[in-house]
């Protein structure tokens, strides 16, 4: 096999089992589905901000990974699925992943006869990976689009940094929810609340550049516009709201426009995001503010993010909501918030 040979991200294809993990030979189904969890469904706002918050860094395992490599035998992947009671292994040889041997790889060898062959002839090689950056929200959509068990991490180099499982992800989000719920029944200190009144300033701006299809990036600005809140002393449950929109308009002028800004304005009395991008435009805006409705093209569908355009829930934590939209010029959304 050569050097320069790297696995295929999986786009598209037929659903597979559980069995096979982080990878299958044939495909797995496109990306589709529910908008981000915690949302549409009217579950509380705090897991939508948790969900956001939270990276994959921050729930996957990256000690103590069982893998193998590629000129081992599928007897010695085996050997260690069966000591660790797992249902596979990456193939790894330094940071880098070249495929997957799942125990139905293990079977198939068994049966005929070749389980003394290296892994490299047999390991699945079309991945479904996450990268460590992703929002927490992108790993639930992956989870619920796809039938593995867990899923391989990289990061912006392409290098295998992890594993994320669903028990790690249920593992990080109760510890967090339970902190989060101990903080909503007023188990935070008086002396923090006292500190934080009359911190908000009189008036302060920032704007944030939204690159088109930018996933890597995609979220930092709602983190910094939470930050901002929280520093002003902000109330938890207005924090919470406006952390949710800013999420959502970001998203959207990433993956549904050419790219744009948000701006956003904290003053004594509100605070305001201003999402605009450079178009296309939307035809229907009525249409767009419908839960569940999509602009987002085939690529980023097969990514597992577009299932909804966001304006719904944008509009449904907003105290003021207004959207104006031009073709081909583009879209404004303005999403007001009163402070008190």
């Amino acid at each position: 096999m050569a050097e320069g040979y790297s696995p295929r991200i999986l786009t598209g294809g037929e659903n597979r089992s559980d069995d096979q993990i982080m990878a299958a030979h044939d495909g797995v189904r496109r990306v589709s589905g529910p908008g981000l969890p915690g949302g549409d469904d009217g579950s509380p706002l705090v897991i939508m901000e948790l969900l956001q918050r939270l990276r994959v860094r921050d729930v996957m395992r990256d000690r103590n990974i069982i893998s193998v490599a590629r000129a081992d035998s599928l007897r010695t992947a085996q050997s260690l699925m069966r000591q660790n009671k797992i249902s596979g292994v990456p193939i790894l040889e330094g940071s880098r992943l070249f495929g997957i041997v799942s125990v139905n790889d293990i079977i198939k060898a068994l049966e005929g006869g070749w389980i003394d062959d290296p892994c490299q002839r047999h390991m699945a090689t079309n991945l479904v990976v996450l990268e460590e950056d992703m929002p927490l929200a992108f790993a639930i959509k992956f989870f619920q689009n796809y039938s593995f068990g867990r899923f391989p991490v990289l990061n912006k180099d392409r290098d295998f940094v992890g594993i994320v499982s669903q028990r790690d992800l249920t593992r990080v989000l109760m510890k967090e929810l339970t902190e989060e719920i101990a903080k909503l029944e007023g188990k935070s200190s008086v002396a923090e609340e006292t500190k934080s009144e009359g911190a908000l300033p009189f008036y302060s701006m920032r704007q944030f550049v939204v690159v088109r299809n930018d996933l890597h990036n995609a979220g930092k600005a709602a983190a910094e516009i939470k930050k901002m809140l929280k520093d002003a002393g902000i109330d938890n449950k207005i924090v919470r709201r406006v952390a949710v929109a800013a999420y959502e308009l970001e998203i959207n002028v990433c993956i549904h426009s050419l790219g744009g800004t948000i701006t956003f304005i904290l003053d004594t009395g509100k605070a305001t995001i201003i999402a605009k991008d450079k178009g296309p435009g939307i035809k229907d805006v009525e249409w767009a503010c419908q839960d569940g409705t999509s602009t987002a093209n085939d690529w980023i569908r097969s990514m597992g993010f577009g299932a909804g355009m966001g304006l719904a829930n944008s509009k449904r934590v907003a105290d003021n909501f207004n959207i104006n939209s031009k073709i081909p010029t583009g879209t404004t959304v303005i999403c007001e918030f009163r402070l008190k």
